[in-house]
């Protein structure tokens, strides 16, 4: 059988199985009574060993399931502290945490007892546990002290989920499956590598402006959590990934997670299509009104004649430098319907000497729609380190050395001084024609923004299709809920030397004002248009700007308009009808 064949069929090599739906639902069934839930774990583990756990920190969380589990056989102390106050329930938690969180072996009565409509043997079954190799205390099979058969997990399956909207809609508690992280076993990760939830796939999540659409694109899925969040707004998504084993786990996580997200186990193609291939291949010819992409972005050294399989295929595209983020800002176009938009992450290399727009700006049609946030810029070493560690590659003193040379000799080779990584938004636009006014904006934002920060950038967009389509001269603004502003003055001075106008929300842009602009500004109350403003504004001052050698009126309106509209377009200001 092919590869594709093997996972449609649900029953890849090395990837938990999702052809065994008795089996899938007796695990879904016992997951939710222990309360494997985030807020399960949590509660279960307190607060510090949570955090602890997820900065990949485990000692904190052993020590806190060890506690449970010892009041659990003790008939529990609440009085003294017990987390578990000698609760079966609590006990059973503890020991599904320790299995796959913690990646700590368990007895065969104890997974038997935690999990009983499916138990060990059926963890087997599904993949997602072994048997402890032997020989352990003389015994082959690997008993524990007791006699007993240990188990390890094979994969790792944790909770993941998110908040309702106000309305009550859009929630979700599932499970995800993935292969081991770093953390949870020894060695060098494997080339096929199925990656979790990780930050970038969560920032990812949190850009991507949520709009009902009939098709969406996960390009790149891995164990599939961009598309978890697609089905609660998309009629249907197509999953693509180069990693026959990627799409396995895909398809395991739909499956467990079926009712969550509303999919018939029996129908998953009527909402979800699965494919095989690189880039944009799979999809070739179709067009889509949303896509989203994670995709493999680190910039790897490349040797001659190398092949896939020495590649790390959950992050490295097989392409020099940034080739891989370049090609899907120009390709990604091709597969967006009039409207669509595409939001990706990724790395861009900055050569010496150069800004760091240069690169992404090249890479935009000049017919698409182009934002670009770069929220990072580290040098080639700090790259290098980060990566290396990634795969734990940094455990071999000899290999560590070998590959960190060849990161610095690679970036050295295209003179290249720094390494960005960022946000992409990509639009094509509805429409057609020389007046099409495009957005292109490149901006560099390092410090801690609002998240999810997609609503936001959805806002940003709708605001500049706003100025595109109207008259900003006739306009009645309104300063923004969450606008404040600054006044620093010297003291004893008559007026302000630097009027700062700050948001609280979204990007939470700062913007320095002119006494003008700040007086415009403290006049958009609705009431008056902006032409009035500037017109008042204009006679107001004229007295002693008329003085002022070069004193042009008419370029002092247009360059106030053209300030008011970069308020309009940051958020600052909202013309009246967006509050509404």
């Amino acid at each position: 059988m092919t590869d594709s064949t093997l996972f449609l069929a649900g029953n890849t090599p090395d990837a938990p199985r999702s052809d065994l739906p008795d089996l899938l639902a007796a695990l879904a069934a016992d997951l939710r009574r222990v309360e494997y839930t985030l807020d399960g774990v949590a509660g279960l583990l307190g607060e510090s060993a949570y955090l602890a756990l997820n900065r990949d920190q485990l000692i904190p969380a052993l020590l806190a399931t060890e506690r449970a589990l010892d009041g659990a056989r003790a008939g529990g102390d609440p009085a003294g502290g017990d987390p578990a106050g000698g609760d079966p329930a609590a006990a059973a938690l503890a020991a599904v945490v320790r299995l796959w969180l913690l990646a700590e072996p368990q007895a065969r009565a104890t997974l038997d007892a935690a999990l009983p409509a499916i138990g060990a043997d059926g963890l087997v079954a599904l993949g997602l546990v072994e048997p402890v190799p032997g020989p352990a205390l003389g015994d082959p099979s690997g008993p524990d002290s007791s006699g007993q058969d240990l188990f390890q997990a094979r994969a790792d399956l944790r909770p993941y989920g998110w908040d309702a909207n106000e309305d009550g809609s859009g929630g979700a508690e599932l499970w995800v499956a993935s292969d081991l992280a770093a953390h949870q076993q020894a060695g060098v990760l494997r080339h096929d590598h199925v990656l979790g939830i990780g930050q970038a796939s969560t920032t990812l999540v949190q850009t991507t402006v949520r709009r009902h659409v009939s098709k969406a694109l996960d390009l790149g899925t891995g164990c599939g959590i961009q598309s978890f969040h697609l089905l609660h707004h998309a009629e249907h998504v197509t999953a693509t990934d180069i990693s026959a084993r990627a799409l396995a786990f895909t398809r395991f996580n739909l499956l467990l997670n079926a009712e969550a997200l509303h999919l018939d186990p029996a129908r998953l193609e009527d909402r979800v299509s699965l494919r095989l291939g690189s880039l944009l291949d799979p999809v070739a010819g179709e067009e889509f009104e949303l896509v989203v992409s994670n995709p493999p972005f680190v910039i790897t050294p490349r040797t001659l004649g190398e092949e896939a399989s020495g590649q790390f295929t959950y992050r490295d595209g097989g392409l020099p430098g940034d080739e891989i983020v370049s090609s899907l800002v120009r390709d990604l176009p091709s597969v967006l319907a009039p409207g669509g938009t595409a939001q990706l992450l990724g790395n861009w290399e900055v050569p010496a000497g150069a800004a760091w727009p240069e690169r992404p700006h090249s890479w935009a049609s000049a017919d698409t729609d182009a934002w670009f946030i770069q929220r990072e810029q580290v040098g080639p070493e700090q790259y290098a380190e980060t990566w290396l560690q990634d795969a734990s590659e940094s455990r071999d003193r000899q290999h560590y050395k070998d590959a960190y040379a060849a990161y610095l000799a690679d970036f050295a080779s295209r003179n290249v001084a720094g390494i960005g990584f960022g946000m992409v938004w990509l639009r094509r636009p509805p429409g057609s024609g020389p007046n099409t006014e495009l957005i292109s904006r490149y901006e560099e934002i390092t410090y801690p923004i609002e998240q999810p920060i997609g609503p936001h950038l959805g806002a940003a967009v709708e605001r500049s299709d706003w100025l595109a389509a109207n008259s900003l001269a006739d306009a009645h603004l309104l300063v923004a809920d969450d606008v404040t502003e600054e006044r620093h003055q010297r003291p004893g001075a008559e007026h302000p030397g630097v009027i700062l106008l700050r948001q609280g929300a979204g990007l939470r842009r700062t913007n320095l004002l002119s006494t003008e602009l700040a007086g415009f500004v403290s006049a958009c109350d609705g009431d008056l248009s902006v032409g009035q403003i500037i017109g008042a504004l204009e006679a107001l001052l004229g007295g002693s700007l008329a003085g002022e050698e070069g004193f042009d009126a008419e370029a002092f309106r247009s360059g106030l308009l053209t300030e008011v509209a970069n308020l309009v377009r940051d958020g600052f200001l909202l013309p009246a009808e967006f509050s509404e």
